[in-house]
């Protein structure tokens, strides 16, 4: 039985319930090009557009709800009575909209950073965020606030954390990830190297799914579910 577990979860887990991935089959996200969108020079360049951008799947949040993958993972944070990291690389909220019911453990770190949260582009001080960010007011150091997302050119949160946790596991699992974006896409092989099982829960097989031990492919909602019960089973064995 795994004592300590790290759980990579990317777009393909929020997916089904309606959060459209990060990018689409031409490129785009929501219409956009990423570096019109996703970088600090496009947010310098068009401060406007960028904010209207997040401000819009901001809103969108209320839309949609943490589905059987969101809260299967919660009940894991829950129950599972060994080490555990849940690294999430989506900005929704939806995994902690999932564990808000119940009274979990909170191992859940948001790698890219999220939408409902404000930075000071000045300061680097943050805040919860639900509403509109273009008009908001400054930070109380008079820096302009914006999407507290991590863009493209700037360092993921909490990686020393995360390394930590994966030279430590004995099973990291990948759940919804297209095993091309990096650092993330390097997870399995950190995890390999300290010599954890690696398992791979996908809608489809990713760019990287040769580096895990295992892999199961189907709908996150119904993979994951089974795969947290049969862990948690061990545990009463």
């Amino acid at each position: 039985m795994a004592r300590a577990i790290v759980v990579l979860t990317g777009a393909g887990i929020s997916a089904e319930s309606g959060v459209p991935t990060f990018r689409g089959p031409d490129g785009l996200w929501e219409g956009h090009r990423v570096e019109d969108v996703a970088t600090p020079a496009a947010f310098a360049r068009d401060p406007v557009l960028v904010q209207r951008f997040y401000d819009a799947r901001r809103a969108a949040l209320a839309r949609v709800e943490p589905n059987a993958a969101h809260h299967a993972l919660a009940r894991l944070d829950r129950d599972w009575p060994g080490d555990l990291l849940i690294v999430t690389q989506n900005v929704d909220d939806l995994h902690d909209r999932a564990a808000a019911g119940l009274a979990g453990g909170g191992r859940l770190v948001h790698m890219h950073g999220e939408l409902a949260s404000a930075l000071c582009a000045r300061c680097g001080a943050t805040q919860a965020w639900v509403g509109d960010l273009s008009g908001a007011d400054p930070c109380g150091c008079g820096g302009t606030l914006r999407p507290d997302i991590v863009w493209f050119g700037e360092m993921p949160y909490h990686m020393d954390r995360i390394e930590a946790a994966l030279a430590a596991c004995d099973l990291f699992v990948s759940i919804g990830t297209s095993g091309a974006v990096y650092p993330a896409a390097g997870f399995v092989d950190l995890a390999r190297r300290a010599g954890a099982d690696t398992l791979e829960l996908n809608l489809d097989p990713s760019a990287g799914t040769a580096w895990f031990a295992e892999a199961r492919h189907g709908p996150a909602t119904t993979l994951v579910p089974a795969w947290v019960e049969d862990v948690l089973a061990e545990t009463q064995n």
